[in-house]
């Protein structure tokens, strides 16, 4: 009898929603008017939440579908603020007597947002891995509550303690070496049990990772970089997040994720995406597997899917100021879906930027995926920027050969003359490394060779495109890949207090050395509009010399790289049409270049950087 009170009692306080309406998450938190898609996208994460009556107070914002997916805990709203002005207003879930009220504001856009110019070919890009840089604040190096506790720098895969604080504390080394952009690897948090370092694991998309520090001091850091000149470009992951994110661990539809009942690795090969031949189930198995056991592939086919990964992207840039992103794995994803991203991205910032990482061998590959790429029509991926990999392959070997018919310097020949491919190739993205591959030296030992630093480094910054220098290939940071991709996100020397060497204020005379000639290129080509915007001339290598011109308005820069181990006499008279003047300033030495005679002579593997 009191077993039959007790259910009638609990079934009672049930049906009258005793239990308080509890909203775990709700994103994003705000938004803003003004834009050009006045559409926005509520996501509510709850237990039960989907039983909820919804109703908001806004009279200029029109609450235009609510939708209930598979899993009750989730619930979408979809706003229209197409008639909205900045306000505050409630959103309000009711489950019969039970009520929760939760404040929403849509903020006034700061003048200008749309007309922030993204990073382009006059730019160098710095790249950080934040966790790996500097650790500005040893407090945030562990946090309550998060999963992965061990903090240890003697281990290559455990967090070592970086976070914007160190970054924001050695602006100046940045500046001062003469980059105008920071691109940060992935800062949102990554909440996994290990190897959360690199944050290629999403956990949450709204909130950086608190081992970084708070979502207002990313703010403030890039508000320093901009106070200095400098862009930010921010890592993003449409292809995967991590598998402790909620969307994971309770799963809003079946659909959310590819292969969603059982983990299916990717093939990793994503030719599939523009073979002419290929097999539906060589494509599905590329596109749809998961990258690994740790990060599910989302389905970005799903519509809700898509306007999360859309909207949040767009909340970064405006929230955070951002100037650019950089997407991880793009062709792992689906085509349309990130096409319409970079087309809604442009549409609400016109000249902002994205590059897609397009790890390929080959430059065809990579030219189907840059915008209006005619391989591609009818289809246009709208994605502006791409990366050049196999040109760092090129470079990897070029400074090393002895120039001959088809090795050394005749090797970026061959490749620079094949950039009809391109329909833009100044929107590359080139690099000697990142954090993904080998150092452009792999071991202490080969960095003795500075003649070949001297050379990749002057031919990345005068070249087409725009470079990418990764942390500490400036101070001839070495590392093979072979040794663990840990290896390559070495700490930078000095960014911890108990380093003995601190490379930001003290370096070696080696690293001195390597640092102040990438620096004196760097000064020069800032603001450079021949670099940026001229366009590029170049020689077939002859008797190992390499020659090419870039110009613009009038004004030249003419590169000679020597590709032997000899002294070489060039012949002037067949550089006539570019080397136009009888006297030229190297940039590099700084001396007067006598160009009247009939010959100039060329020391065994130098350059030369003449300004006209």
């Amino acid at each position: 009898m009191k077993k039959s009170v007790l259910t009638l009692l609990l079934a009672v306080l049930i049906s009258q929603s005793i239990f308080a309406i509890d909203i775990k998450t709700l994103e994003p938190a705000f938004w803003w008017t003004g834009m050009k898609n006045p559409e926005v996208q509520i996501l509510i994460h709850g237990d039960n939440i989907a039983k909820s009556d919804v109703n908001i107070t806004s009279k200029a914002v029109r609450l235009k579908e609510s939708v209930r997916l598979e899993n009750p805990n989730y619930l979408l709203l979809y706003l229209d603020l197409s008639g909205a002005q900045p306000e505050k207003f409630d959103i309000v879930f009711q489950q019969g007597k039970d009520k929760k009220v939760v404040p929403y504001e849509i903020k006034q856009r700061k003048t200008g947002s749309s007309d922030r110019i993204g990073f382009n070919s006059s730019d160098v890009l710095y790249l950080i891995m934040p966790d790996r840089f500097a650790n500005g604040d040893p407090s945030n190096d562990v946090i309550k509550g998060m999963r992965e506790t061990k903090v240890d720098r003697s281990e290559q895969y455990a967090r070592h303690g970086g976070d914007f604080k160190g970054i924001a504390n050695n602006l100046d080394y940045i500046y001062d070496l003469g980059v105008t952009a920071i691109w940060l690897n992935p800062v949102m948090e990554n909440d996994m049990p290990r190897g959360s370092y690199h944050g290629y694991a999403t956990t949450d998309y709204y909130k950086v990772d608190r081992r970084f520090g708070s979502n207002d001091e990313f703010v403030s850091l890039v508000d320093k970089a901009h106070a200095k000149g400098m862009k930010i470009v921010m890592d993003m992951i449409f292809n995967h997040c991590g598998s402790e994110h909620f969307f994971f661990t309770d799963k809003p539809s079946k659909d959310w994720f590819n292969f969603s009942e059982k983990y299916i690795q990717t093939s990793y090969k994503t030719t599939t995406q523009y073979d002419p031949y290929v097999s539906t189930a060589d494509k599905k198995l590329a596109l749809d597997g998961w990258f690994v056991e740790s990060m599910p592939d989302l389905n970005q086919r799903n519509p809700h899917v898509a306007k999360y990964l859309i909207q949040n992207s767009i909340w970064w840039i405006e929230y955070g100021g951002i100037d650019g992103i950089r997407q991880d794995t793009h062709p792992y994803a689906d085509f349309d879906m990130m096409a319409r991203w970079c087309k809604e991205v442009t549409e609400e910032y016109p000249d902002f930027n994205i590059v897609g990482e397009t790890w390929y061998g080959n430059n065809v590959a990579i030219a189907y995926w840059q915008k209006d790429s005619k391989l591609a029509a009818p289809r246009n991926s709208n994605l502006r920027s791409v990366m050049d990999f196999p040109l760092m392959g090129v470079m990897e070997k070029a400074f090393d050969e002895e120039t001959s018919w088809d090795n050394g310097m005749a090797r970026i020949y061959d490749y620079l003359g094949q950039d009809i491919v391109y329909e833009n190739p100044m929107e590359l993205l080139i690099f000697l490394d990142n954090h993904d591959t080998s150092r452009f030296y792999k071991t202490e030992e080969s960095t003795s060779n500075f003649d070949r630093y001297r050379q990749a480094i002057t031919f990345l910054l005068t070249t087409r495109g725009i470079p990418e220098i990764y942390y500490g290939t400036e101070i001839l940071m070495a590392a093979d890949k072979a040794n663990g991709d840990g290896t390559l996100r070495e700490t930078f020397p000095g960014g911890w207090a108990e380093d003995k060497q601190n490379a930001f204020t003290n370096r070696t005379d080696k690293q001195d050395k390597a640092y102040n000639f990438a620096r004196k290129i760097l000064q020069w080509r800032k603001g450079n509009d021949v670099i940026a915007k001229g366009t590029l001339k170049h020689f077939a290598p002859t008797d190992g010399i390499y020659v090419y011109e870039r110009k613009h308005n009038g004004k030249s820069v003419v590169v000679i790289l020597s590709g032997t181990d000899q002294q070489k006499n060039i012949n002037i008279a067949s550089y006539k049409e570019i080397l136009t003047k009888n006297q030229a300033k190297d940039i590099i030495s700084e001396k007067t270049i006598d160009l009247s005679g009939n010959t100039l002579t060329i020391a065994p593997r130098d350059v030369l950087v003449l300004e006209f």
